[in-house]
């Protein structure tokens, strides 16, 4: 199985299928807002009929009725997995659940619901001070992980640093999906918690995204498989 997720942050249909092209056989791959908003929802239906699994991250959080409704019509596209925002609440994840379930075609897999807990641009500085959540930022990934279970979810996006933690919170099948990866030497953006696959590995981390370290690289596919196999 595939434990590296390619984020697909392109701005139009164009770029994502060159950079595609160069790959031999199917992969993971991420569809977040700023291709969905530049594409709509019909480049997650074309790049799943090329055969690539798809983590559709839109991140929903809304009243419970509303992200059910939402996630009932994403279900309908056939996503590997979907997620929504752990502050939302317990009942709102419960919804989106729901949402899923109903929405699900039959004899088709439902897409794995995870929860985002703290992203990974977040600092305990930005989380104490401008969010008004006192204490460790683990602390609150681990409060969020918890509820995320009790609703129902498959797992939680966190980042590497949390990983461990969650699993022996939360079970080792509870799914830790973690974004902020980057190879040594690489620039960290504007990600705060980042770690290398090497980590991710030893940290337990299910599944990994990564980003500009296979997009921007000059040999994308041949990245792509160098963590891959780090991670397997």
């Amino acid at each position: 199985m595939s434990r590296t997720i390619i984020a697909l942050d392109f701005s139009n249909k164009e770029e994502v299928m060159n950079f595609l092209k160069d790959f031999k056989e199917p992969v993971y791959v991420k569809i977040g807002m700023e291709l969905t908003y530049a594409c709509g929802l019909d480049m997650v239906r074309e790049v799943k009929e090329m055969g690539h699994k798809i983590f559709l991250d839109l991140k929903l959080h809304d009243i419970p009725n509303t992200v059910k409704g939402g996630m009932k019509n994403l279900a309908k596209l056939g996503v590997d997995i979907v997620n929504c925002h752990c502050a939302g609440g317990i009942e709102m994840m419960k919804a989106a659940k729901q949402g899923i379930l109903e929405g699900t075609p039959e004899g088709q897999e439902p897409a794995k619901l995870i929860g985002v807990t703290i992203l990974t641009s977040t600092s305990k500085e930005m989380m104490n001070e401008e969010l008004g959540i006192e204490g460790e930022v683990i602390d609150t990934v681990i409060r969020y992980a918890k509820n995320a279970k009790a609703a129902g979810l498959d797992g939680v996006v966190c980042s590497v640093h949390e990983a461990k933690a969650i699993h022996e919170a939360c079970g080792a099948d509870f799914l830790t999906v973690t974004p902020g990866i980057r190879l040594a030497g690489n620039s960290v953006d504007d990600q705060k918690r980042v770690a290398t696959p090497s980590f991710a590995k030893e940290q337990g981390c299910d599944m990994i995204v990564v980003g500009r370290s296979i997009t921007k690289a000059a040999d994308p596919y041949a990245t792509y498989c160098q963590i891959e196999e780090e991670m397997n």
